[in-house]
């Protein structure tokens, strides 16, 4: 992020190495913490980061790393992760990672008593729920019939930065944290850090982060990384919707192959190009054993004598 002045570089809190950097303040945790979870600073009183590395139980078990893991005084812990690429996953992930930080509290012979309250933040740059205005949204264990908890062991709070622009919402320590995090300009954090002394201590500490040399060049590393797995994921989505719209296509043109219609009929009756229409003969006619998605994929190569791996 550049700030008016030239060369004043302030590094954007979306990104997770920064992220991480700020929630090393314990001010900065309480503050963050309390407006997320609708408690006083009073009530959260103190906080210990833990190691981010999830106890695997065999070595051939899915290794956990989270963004920040926080112990609260009572013993609740408490999962963070930042995430701006798209990942339509995501419910998923966070209940894996959710379902390790519970599991992994006790051992073998330990009373289920001894079980603490896990809570998973997640905040997204990317559209999750896409039927839902609200960008804040908080989940339990619910009967569905009574509407009444099971239990409050596991919690979710989902924040979805992309609509804090398109809707209007109440004004809240929360949404105040959220414009924050999603700020691209140096004056929209001042506006916020004057509106919360917490944000203001964050917005201090990523003034001093952002001048540290060290820490510029570790932030710019981890941006370009996440930048290179967008543009990657989203060729990996695009390839996939042009996979889907050939495979539909492929299956109405090999219907007509089947038929015994000519290339030219099929082209007319499907108003696909002929060449188009070619290929998929040609790669039925070299690979009849193929399926639909086999022969989109060799022709999405630039082939059709070579099987997707």
């Amino acid at each position: 992020m550049e700030t008016k002045e030239q060369g004043d570089f302030l590094m954007s809190p979306k990104v997770d190495f920064c992220f991480k950097e700020l929630m090393r303040n314990s001010e900065v945790r309480k503050g963050f913490l309390s407006a997320v979870l609708g408690l006083s600073p009073e009530e959260i009183e103190e906080t210990v980061l833990l190691p981010t590395h999830l106890q695997q139980e065999n070595a051939d078990d899915k290794l956990g790393i989270l963004d920040v893991q926080v112990r609260m005084k009572d013993g609740t812990k408490v999962d963070i992760e930042i995430n701006v690429a798209p990942f339509m996953a995501w419910p998923e992930r966070s209940l894996f990672y959710l379902g390790k930080m519970y599991i992994g509290q006790i051992e073998k012979g330990d009373p289920y008593e001894a079980l603490k309250k896990c809570i998973h933040i997640g905040i997204l740059d990317f559209t999750l729920f896409g039927k839902e205005t609200s960008y804040y949204s908080c989940f339990h264990l619910w009967e569905d019939r009574r509407n009444f908890m099971y239990s409050d062991k596991l919690e979710i709070h989902i924040c979805e930065l992309p609509k804090l622009k398109k809707y209007s919402h109440p004004e809240t320590e929360l949404l105040n944290w959220m414009r924050f995090i999603n700020a691209d300009k140096e004056e929209e954090m001042e506006k916020m850090a004057d509106k919360n002394q917490y944000i203001q201590t964050a917005y201090d500490d990523l003034k001093m982060l952002s001048a540290n040399e060290q820490k510029r060049l570790a932030y710019e590393e981890r941006l370009k990384a996440e930048r290179d797995y967008i543009s990657f994921a989203y060729d990996n989505w695009e390839r996939g919707l042009k996979q889907g719209i050939q495979v539909k296509t492929i299956g109405l043109i090999l219907k007509k192959m089947a038929k015994g219609l000519t290339v030219e009929e099929t082209a007319e009756l499907t108003e696909e190009d002929a060449s188009f229409v070619q290929r998929v003969y040609e790669c039925r006619q070299n690979h009849p054993d193929w399926k639909e998605k086999e022969i989109a994929d060799s022709l999405l190569d630039g082939g059709n004598d070579r099987k997707a791996d």
